[in-house]
């Protein structure tokens, strides 16, 4: 549906995010957009976890959700964060509501890798409550949290969740707020955001260290939600004063993944 975002909003980022881009989903939520927002939160988990006496763990950038990490997840993505999202929202203007993947049985996993602890894979997402919500005039806001066919809880990769509810939910594009540009490469010693990567081209500007650190994780999220058919995933600043607005009105902006790309990397 070309009125239908689902938009990321990593943990970090959202800490900081201005109330101008509150006024953004509220104004797009007027306008007849159905939006649906997936958060992470692993800063505070982090820092709750710290404030418990419990040193956070990782393995390859990668958390380990140990029994009481799970819970500290819970407790922080379901009983802060997610609430947090909702009451920003509603501040400027808008309604939502704020679930997790446990609700509804929207995100059902297994395991994933075992070293990793309760760490789930996403297998099916049931987009019946996000429909509810939405056609009852509510902005879903999700914890990416999900369960197994036994009622085992996951924490779940807040990247990966938005991709897999992006697929289900038909909309053809995902939005990944982020607090830079988009992908950049230095360019004449100017960096410059690319605006168009595929699949081929991210690999090879991961080879050449272009894309390192934190991007690595969200460009492989973005691949992988163009396997769920999205058709384009954005990655923005969502400090940019209007950005949102930008994107619903299909203007260039961020770096645009898309399966297969006409742009040639320098």
């Amino acid at each position: 549906m070309e009125n239908q975002l689902v938009i990321k909003c990593g943990g970090s980022t959202l800490e900081n995010l201005p109330a101008s881009f509150f006024e953004d989903i509220t104004a797009l939520q007027q306008d007849g957009f159905m939006l649906t927002i997936v958060h992470g939160g692993g800063p505070a988990i982090s820092a709750t976890l710290k404030q418990m006496g419990i040193e956070p763990k990782f393995v390859d950038g990668l958390r380990v959700t140990d029994a009481a990490t799970l819970q500290v997840a819970q407790m922080v993505l379901i009983g802060q964060t997610n609430k947090q999202v909702v009451s920003r929202i509603q501040t400027a203007g808008g309604r939502a509501a704020g679930i997790s993947g446990i609700d509804g049985s929207t995100l059902q996993v297994i395991q994933g890798p075992e070293h990793l602890g309760f760490v789930g894979e996403i297998q099916q997402v049931d987009p019946a409550l996000i429909a509810t919500l939405s056609q009852s005039g509510f902005i879903p806001v999700i914890a990416p949290l999900g369960f197994d066919a036994d009622g085992q809880i996951y924490n779940i990769n807040a990247d990966t969740a938005a991709g897999a509810v992006a697929g289900a939910v038909g909309t053809k594009r995902l939005v990944m707020v982020t607090d830079v540009p988009g992908v950049m490469q230095e360019i004449d010693g100017v960096k410059k955001v690319l605006p168009e990567l595929d699949e081929v081209q991210i690999n090879e500007l991961i080879a050449e260290g272009i894309i390192y650190g934190g991007m690595i994780p969200k460009v492989r999220a973005a691949l992988d939600a163009l396997g769920h058919e999205v058709e384009e995933v954005l990655i923005i600043n969502g400090y940019e004063p209007g950005v949102l607005k930008k994107v619903a009105a299909g203007q260039m902006i961020g770096t645009k993944i898309v399966k297969e790309g006409k742009v040639k990397v320098s």
